[in-house]
């Protein structure tokens, strides 16, 4: 049973596209090596596949950077495949040898050479933009920690956390984002400031609908699918639910919450192979489900 849940889990994943060696060569830390925090918080997958869907739920509330997605993407027709190649992206700079972490990193800031144009209010718009990069960095690993300690350790000190957004800044920083937010105290200053360049329009509904509809691999994720999709939801600061016009209500998302909290443990026990496990093997350690964490 085990092993039918785990395909089914990777099949989630940025690990079904392939094209990431993880195991070699032997000994590579990658870009942060395993005693970094973000080996510890990417690795618990509960709180990473619904922090993941709830970043891009915040991230498309800025305009520019709905644009960009909206002109250069076919989101609306799979979803499913840009939720596995984010997932991969943010798997790859964590846990990836450092040669392979880099290819993926050069490979994107080529993507975004070619994703600019104009926005429906007539603003001109780059996906080189620091600024934009600072934002969809921002709203990805401001989630992936909501999504922590909502359902692994609601506990984890500020120490901690600061040091978790001092280390992943460095993927940011080599996609061209500048001035980034590398603290709790300055993520959530930084997103009070951007609260007035934030918008609530028919294309971010679009966006929405595409999420709550997004298929899964099979009948067996449908149900875990829309859960996680409304625990996503839940996960978004106050203000930004309040900016839709038909938020999920509140018994809605504590209904997911508890079926979130249900299915963690399960998630975990069943996922044995996954990147940071691979990353753990090529390190010569024993992978983080099979020891105490500290935190």
């Amino acid at each position: 049973m085990r092993r039918q849940i785990e395909k089914q889990i990777l099949q989630l994943t940025g690990l079904s596209l392939g094209g990431i060696n993880y195991s070699e060569p032997a000994g590579d830390p990658g870009l942060f090596g395993p005693e970094a925090i973000c080996w510890r918080i990417h690795s618990d997958f509960p709180a990473m596949l619904c922090g993941g869907i709830s970043a891009l739920m915040l991230q498309m509330l800025h305009p520019l950077a709905l644009a960009g997605v909206w002109d250069h993407s076919n989101f609306r027709e799979d979803m499913l495949g840009r939720l596995r190649r984010t997932s991969q992206f943010v798997a790859a700079t964590t846990f990836a040898p450092t040669d392979e972490a880099e290819r993926l990193i050069e490979r994107v800031r080529k993507i975004h050479t070619q994703v600019n144009g104009t926005a429906p209010d007539g603003r001109a718009y780059s996906a080189e933009d620091p600024e934009l990069l600072t934002w969809v960095h921002v709203c990805e690993v401001y989630s992936f920690m909501r999504g922590y300690l909502e359902y692994k350790n609601p506990n984890l000190s500020l120490r901690t956390q600061d040091r978790y957004y001092t280390e992943v800044a460095l993927v940011a920083r080599k996609l061209g984002a500048q001035n980034v937010p590398s603290s709790v105290a300055e993520v959530e200053a930084y997103m009070q400031r951007m609260r007035s360049e934030l918008q609530y329009d028919h294309r971010t509904a679009a966006v929405m609908q595409a999420l709550f509809n997004a298929p899964t691999p099979s009948t067996l994720t449908k149900p875990m699918g829309r859960s996680v999709t409304i625990a996503g939801f839940d996960l978004l600061p106050d203000w930004a639910i309040q900016m839709n016009p038909k938020p999920v209500s509140r018994p809605q998302r504590a209904i997911a919450r508890a079926a979130l909290i249900g299915m963690a443990p399960t998630l975990r026990w069943s996922l044995r192979n996954g990147v940071s496990t691979l990353a753990c093997r090529r390190m010569g350690i024993p992978p983080f489900w099979q020891r105490r964490s500290p935190f």
